[in-house]
This record gives C-alpha cells, sequence and structure tokens, in this order.
C-alpha cells in the first residue's frame, strides 16, 4: 500500500513506510517419467523482452492448503491434472517488482510427479495471459546449458541434488531473493 492508504487498521501514517503483505504461494517442482522437469515462460507485461523461466504455481486462495493451491495452480496454468504430490522441496522468501506493483512471498516448492507430459494453458489468469509466452519440459542437462534466466536462481543445483539424491529429509531453506 503506498503512503496514506487505508490499511487493515485503519488510514496509515503519511510518513509510514510502503507495506506488503506477504503472499502464500505454492510451487511444484514437477518432474516427467524421464525426470525432465516442467517450466512456464515468463515475462513483464510492459516489457515482453525481459524474460525467464519458472515453477508452476501460485497464491493460496482463501483458506486453501499449500497442497490444494499446489494442485489447482497446476492444473489452471499447464492443464495438468492428477499429478502426485510428493515432499516440500525448498522453501523461500522473495519480494519482486512485477505488473505494476511490489510482490513479497513465501514459497513452498513441493516434488511432483505425473506420467502427462501434454498441456493446455487455457485455465490461466488474466494475469498468466499476459505474461506467461509458453511452458516447456527441460532436461537437467538442457537446463545446465542454458544462459536464460531461471528462478530460484539455483534450480539447476537444487534439481541436481534432487536427481542425484533424492527428496530431502526435511525442506531446505534457500536464500532470499529481492529484486
Amino acid at each position: 500500500m503506498g503512503r496514506g492508504a487505508a490499511g487493515p487498521d485503519g488510514p496509515e501514517a503519511p510518513d509510514a513506510p510502503e507495506a506488503t503483505a506477504v503472499r502464500q504461494v505454492s510451487r511444484i517442482v514437477l518432474l516427467d517419467p524421464d525426470d525432465r522437469i516442467l517450466l512456464l515462460h515468463g515475462f513483464e507485461p510492459d516489457r515482453p523482452a525481459e524474460t525467464w523461466w519458472f515453477t508452476p504455481g501460485g497464491g493460496l486462495e482463501g483458506t486453501e492448503s499449500h497442497e490444494a493451491a499446489a494442485h489447482r495452480e497446476l492444473a489452471e496454468e499447464t492443464g495438468i491434472t492428477g499429478a502426485v504430490l510428493g515432499p516440500v522441496l525448498w522453501k523461500r522468501r522473495c519480494a519482486f517488482p512485477f505488473d505494476g506493483r511490489r510482490w513479497e512471498q513465501d514459497e513452498w516448492y513441493y516434488l511432483g510427479r505425473t506420467d502427462r507430459t501434454a498441456t493446455h494453458t487455457g485455465g490461466q489468469t488474466d494475469l498468466e495471459r499476459r505474461s506467461v509466452s509458453g511452458l516447456r519440459w527441460w532436461t537437467w542437462e538442457e537446463l545446465s546449458a542454458s544462459h536464460e534466466t531461471v528462478y530460484p536462481t539455483r534450480l539447476v543445483e537444487l534439481l541436481r541434488t534432487l536427481l542425484d539424491e533424492g527428496p530431502p529429509d526435511a525442506p531446505v531453506l534457500l536464500e532470499t531473493e529481492r529484486a
């Protein structure tokens, strides 16, 4: 909220810092039978030349659980239903500007497995349709050879560890990323 905006407890003081609610997010590290990972190709709506790759997922709605949000977001963004969710692999806090506002998020990354590799983007929200240009299944080798931006920034290293060692015993806390 900007200066002078009404907050949950009434009007903010004129010199109060800009407050950003922390959005609770579930993401899926979705792997197919060949251990390829599904990533979405995103961009800033007003600057489509600025692109990056990221895992499916999004914010919890209402009283929705992290698991329910993971399944819902995966279906909306990719058309894939019935994926088997495994444990939470990683957790991170991130903050970034996007589509004219500042986002601050707590993200939980679930392991997901699917036999289905066909995707359908018809369930995407208006913002997703304005900021996602496609999806792609990546092998670890393709991802490690790429020079494109990927989030979280350590995804190549984290994916290699996951494929070599399996899921961690407890979620790994990733470093905070701020842009």
